[in-house]
């Protein structure tokens, strides 16, 4: 079969791969569309040692089984056994697997073979390249209902702001809404990114120059992770405010402790989602309560160096590219 893999720093190479072995209580899937994610990026750059070329990379799919049924697909594979799983936090399982991450080849290929409960059936209004947003929007969808239960102002009175214009950040604006949010800040510094934001699906954006910046928001959900990025959620919240760090750009820097502990606001890091959130999400996505979802730009997966390339060099206006396999 064919595949995009990773194979060193600033290279992928679309060749040739044995097709996936299919273990007890597998579905072999036909992937349709995949989505290029920041951690994709970051294996794509070097910075990521969880990721060791050669690899296929890609975790945000959606296919077709060889029964024919339509599907998305949960890339987290977990153990179903442990505290974590049986109280339903399944997200912190510390023995589960992410396709895109060894041992679990990813999804920027042909065929993948996934277990029959990580499949989500795709009802037939719902075109694949759509469905393949479950998960990155399942990552928003988890932000917003962890923050909504910390705050002290019911959600439609509550000043939200979301830093990153992204596949995550404009989840989150997304899920926000679907969860009763109303007041929606979306920071975006690429010009190129935000007035495609503002245009062509309606977002409210802003450049962090032009955000009046007086630490006015309840909610703050960080969808990139840098350092500059956490200085701008803890300046930006309010006391007793909560920030929501989603993003995983860099590891350290960028948090005002002082002013965290002084006015007591809630910092919480979000990891991925639980397989709750990610049915939620896709109810949610099927229902269309998360928009039209046209936010997205479609290239093929022979030229999947090119659109990592793109990407990297910030000359994509929509913030997600999906690969058509």
């Amino acid at each position: 079969m064919k595949a995009l893999v990773y194979t060193a720093p600033h290279h992928l190479d679309h060749r040739d791969v044995p097709e996936p072995l299919v273990q007890p209580g597998d579905v072999l899937i036909k992937i349709d569309s995949a989505g290029i994610c920041g951690s994709d990026m970051h294996a794509f750059l070097g910075h990521d040692d969880r990721r060791p070329a050669p690899l296929i990379l890609g975790h945000e799919v959606a296919g077709v089984t060889t029964d024919g049924r339509r599907v998305t697909i949960n890339p987290l594979v977990t153990c179903g056994v442990c505290r974590f799983c049986v109280s339903g936090h399944d997200n912190l399982c510390q023995s589960r697997q992410i396709i895109s991450m060894p041992p679990r080849e990813g999804g920027f290929a042909e065929w993948l073979a996934m277990p029959e409960a990580n499949l989500i059936t795709v009802p037939d209004h719902v075109p694949l390249n759509k469905a393949a947003l479950t998960e990155p929007l399942a990552c928003g969808w988890h932000a917003v209902r962890l923050g909504k239960a910390r705050l002290n102002v019911a959600p439609a009175d509550a000043r939200v702001l979301v830093v990153g214009g992204g596949a995550i950040g404009v989840g989150a604006d997304l899920c926000l809404k679907a969860q009763g949010f109303q007041s929606i800040t979306l920071v975006e510094p690429n010009a190129l990114r935000a007035m495609y934001l503002k245009q062509s699906a309606g977002f409210h954006v802003v450049h962090p120059d032009d955000l009046n910046n007086e630490g006015n928001f309840d909610l703050v959900v960080d969808g990139v992770g840098f350092e500059a990025t956490r200085a701008l959620a803890s300046s930006s919240v309010c006391p007793g405010g909560v920030i929501m760090h989603i993003g995983l750009g860099s590891a350290s820097g960028g948090i005002d402790v002082r002013r965290l502990t002084l006015q007591e606001i809630t910092f919480i890091g979000t990891y991925t989602y639980t397989a709750d959130d990610f049915k939620d999400t896709a109810s949610a996505l099927f229902e269309g309560s998360l928009g039209a979802l046209d936010w997205i730009e479609e290239r093929p997966l022979a030229d999947g160096q090119q659109a990592f390339l793109d990407i990297r060099a910030g000359e994509t206006a929509a913030p997600k590219i999906i690969l058509k396999i």
